[in-house]
């Protein structure tokens, strides 16, 4: 079975900037080098829609910044904005785009491994509450 993208390049570009956005934010936050990776190799090894998006090779991620303040006020309107994109055009895919970027956020944030600090752990709650807006 083969998955046909309907998305446009935008909707792509907001669907990639809000899932790796996520994992930058955790780094900027102070994630552990290693949990960034694994955060990272969460959004590659998404499935459905999302996956294919979320894997393609591009360079349509551009998150500038040079605060966290900065970094956020890019990645957490795209976090929403992606959930409510899926929800209007591929609703099957909403908690599919969720629980990829949470268990990305989790592996950033190296939970598994002791509790993250409390500024990852901040980060963390609301990056889910950018999701769940």
């Amino acid at each position: 079975m083969s998955i046909t993208i309907t998305l446009t390049d935008q909707d792509k570009s907001t669907l990639r900037t809000a899932g790796y956005g996520a994992v930058a934010l955790m780094a900027a936050a102070g994630a552990p080098h290693k949990g960034i990776t694994h955060g990272s190799i969460a959004l590659t090894s998404a499935t459905g829609l999302v996956g294919h998006v979320l894997a393609a090779k591009s360079k349509d991620i551009h998150l500038h910044g040079k605060s966290v303040a900065e970094l956020a006020d890019q990645v957490l309107p795209s976090l929403t904005a992606a959930m409510r994109l899926l929800g209007t055009q591929h609703p099957e895919e909403v908690d599919n785009f969720r629980d990829t970027v949470l268990v990305a956020v989790e592996a950033a944030a190296g939970f598994g491994k002791g509790e993250p600090g409390p500024v990852v752990a901040a980060m963390a709650r609301k990056i889910t509450a950018a999701l769940d807006a």
